[in-house]
């Protein structure tokens, strides 16, 4: 006879709602189909292509996660391209070196927009 293990239930990183298996992104397929839908609005046509595309790239492969949430503005840990370390991201700001600098938008606030807009 079988038993089940007890795990703990798995839950969207985004809208907290339960999920029947794990995914590689925390995302429910409602979410992540939001987050799709995002990356193709024209808010973000004002930002550099090049840009947007490694941003969607970065939200596809699950490298953006809700940190902090509250009133004013919503705070997401973004991974790094090569993937070595992480950044915390906003709509305004982002701790990368590009952010730091802030004469372009980097591609983890162009993240962060998007996944504002899936909210």
């Amino acid at each position: 006879m079988r038993t089940k293990s007890p795990s703990a239930p798995h839950r969207c990183v985004k809208c907290g709602r339960q999920m029947r298996k794990a995914t590689f992104d925390g995302l429910g397929p409602k979410c992540r189909q939001k987050v799709r839908r995002a990356t193709r609005s024209p808010e973000l046509a004002a930002y550099k292509p090049h840009l947007v595309d490694k941003a969607v790239e970065l939200l596809e492969m699950g490298g953006v996660l809700l940190l902090r949430k509250s009133s004013k503005n919503r705070v997401y840990v973004a991974l790094s391209s090569d993937g070595t370390g992480t950044y915390l991201a906003a709509r305004a700001a982002c701790t990368c070196p590009a952010g730091l600098k802030a004469i372009h938008m980097c591609a983890h606030r162009i993240a962060a927009h998007a996944f504002d807009l899936a909210s």
